[in-house]
């Protein structure tokens, strides 16, 4: 996958209460977003792979990276991804936000939240002010939303472009086109 292709770091889980359909939004946005040209970048960590988002990128032909904690073992089906083991929260959350080009949250839980923010975070404090498309299915980021247009829209002068919601997988991709920076 040529180096010019968008690396698009995938905040996911399918782990806790929510909604049944994560595993299937991941494969759908692994495949959508792997037959566009996008390279992934995907946690692991406290022993979850997003195994259903890698499989489905892969299938379709795309790359995908994987920063994990020392507790990851990929499973046999995921042999060839590369792994980069990093000791600390802090290192891979900053691992990512060095990688990124921008940020996907699809719907899952706090945790996976919790990571994409944090890696936005170390990102913005090394001067990367990367783009977040949120999958807002079944309302899962209204609250973020919410944040967003009372007290974020107000402190940065660019955040509609910095922070955009999709409600599908190709919404989210047609916005992730919008707020890229244009390749050469």
């Amino acid at each position: 996958m040529a180096e010019t292709a968008p690396l698009i770091a995938v905040f996911a889980s399918d782990r806790g209460p929510g909604d049944p359909e994560r595993a299937s939004m991941m494969s759908q946005a692994g495949s959508h977003f792997a037959k566009r040209g996008a390279r992934l970048i995907c946690l692991a960590d406290n022993g979850y792979v997003p195994v259903p988002l890698i499989t489905a990128a892969r299938t379709a032909g795309g790359a995908v990276q994987v920063i994990a904690d020392g507790t990851i073992t990929l499973p046999k089906a995921l042999d060839g991804v590369p792994l980069e083991v990093l000791d600390t929260a802090q290192e891979r959350l900053a691992r990512i936000g060095n990688l990124a080009t921008a940020y996907v949250a699809l719907p899952g839980s706090l945790s996976s939240v919790t990571a994409l923010f944090n890696s936005w975070a170390a990102a913005n404090a090394q001067g990367r002010v990367l783009p977040v498309v949120m999958l807002n299915r079944h309302k899962a980021y209204d609250v973020i939303r919410g944040f967003g247009n009372d007290v974020m829209s107000h402190q940065f002068s660019a955040y509609e472009k910095s922070l955009q919601f999709a409600d599908s997988v190709e919404d989210t991709w047609n916005r992730l086109q919008r707020v890229l920076p244009a390749r050469g």
